[in-house]
């Protein structure tokens, strides 16, 4: 079928509005209406050229829509079902088969290369290949072709296109606290960045009754935000001994440091004021993919110091968006109060806005 997609063709290009062919469906894939796409900055650091991909190439990987056409052997999803998209894994590994697909051992084949495990295409234009198959989903366009696997059919009284960031950025963020480090009541938390993974592990934080939660972020109006979701101390970094702020407000440490940022010089200025036994959670990529955390192997003992990689906030999405609507609808995670809407038309547009730091989450819906 035609379709229109977002085409990025080089990398700090803007993206080029294209009309381009989707394949039919496999047996086991669907064909998802695109409603509402998130933007993330990891797609635009993939459209830059950061992580490899060959161009021309379609990306957006936090699609919502509703179902429009099903393979042969696609049982659970029905045409008209409402879904969120999340990334895609192979489903037969130790790690998918223990619960765990965001440490999917076909992770990179599966999400990062372009196309299908397989090298197949799932986009053309005339004769050549456009890549795709971004995170199992390429929703940068008018419909998408993803697998049974990576579509979680959802009920909500929300409009189905403010649900998509749920399949990334902000089942990262929330799961990182309800999940990977499995956040106590009573603890002290800092989280590094306030943008929409950070602002939505605060979210994480409220509902995990964490009684101390420490945002550090250099933008006014997201500290602001910060502490409407619930955050009981902000901090602007600019200038500031993060350490010694951060000792004054937790006097015997934090218990959980979450880091959304990627700076090694951020990280250890929150470890040097994290507690005895304390966990480090990891999120944010670092410009430069080669950048090592050092890490005092003798003071890592005496601390009882837990240092660990997150990757979609532990989450199975299949179980976990289900679980953060029902905690929005009952109030409980208003992640949807973060997110601002721009024509997807508007594209380059909005990638300016976000930029620029203006927007907090931004979602591309289609035009009226």
């Amino acid at each position: 079928m035609q379709i229109t997609a977002a085409v990025a063709h080089g990398p700090n290009e803007e993206f080029a509005l294209t009309n381009v062919d989707l394949a039919q469906p496999r047996a086991d894939e669907v064909v998802v209406e695109i409603r509402g796409v998130g933007l993330c900055h990891t797609d635009i650091a993939a459209r830059d050229g950061v992580y490899g991909l060959p161009y021309p190439l379609v990306l957006g990987h936090e699609g919502s829509g509703v179902v429009v056409e099903v393979g042969s052997d696609v049982t659970s999803l029905s045409a008209g079902d409402e879904v969120a998209v999340s990334f895609s894994s192979c489903g037969r590994c130790r790690p998918c088969s223990n619960g765990l697909p965001a440490y999917c051992a076909e992770f990179t084949a599966e999400n990062y290369i372009g196309s299908r495990p397989d090298g197949s295409s799932t986009i053309s234009d005339g004769d050549s290949v456009v890549h795709g198959h971004f995170f199992g989903q390429s929703s940068f366009a008018s419909h998408a072709l993803v697998r049974e696997s990576n579509a979680v059919k959802v009920d909500t009284d929300l409009d189905i296109s403010l649900v998509g960031p749920l399949g990334c950025g902000i089942q990262t963020g929330a799961g990182a606290v309800m999940r990977s480090m499995a956040c106590t009541a009573g603890s002290a938390l800092v989280v590094l960045g306030g943008g929409p993974v950070g602002l939505a592990a605060v979210m994480g934080a409220v509902l995990r009754e964490c009684s101390t939660i420490v945002v550090v972020e250099p933008l006014a109006a997201r500290r602001d935000i910060a502490t409407e979701l619930g955050a009981t101390h902000v901090i602007d970094p600019v200038g500031a001994d993060l350490t010694a702020e951060l000792s004054a407000i937790a006097e015997e440490g934090v218990d959980y440091v979450f880091d959304t940022t990627g700076r090694v010089d951020v990280i250890n200025a929150a470890v040097a004021a994290a507690a005895q036994n304390a966990t480090v959670g990891l999120v944010g990529v670092p410009s430069d993919f080669s950048v090592d955390l050092p890490v005092n192997i003798v003071g890592a003992m005496q601390r009882g110091l837990t240092i660990r990689g997150i990757v979609e906030g532990d989450s199975d999405p299949q179980t976990f968006i289900p679980e953060l609507l029902e905690h929005h609808a009952a109030g409980r995670f208003p992640f949807d109060s973060l997110i601002t809407t721009y024509p997807f038309s508007q594209i380059n547009d909005a990638v300016a806005a976000q930029e620029r730091g203006e927007v907090t989450k931004l979602v591309l819906v289609p035009d009226a």
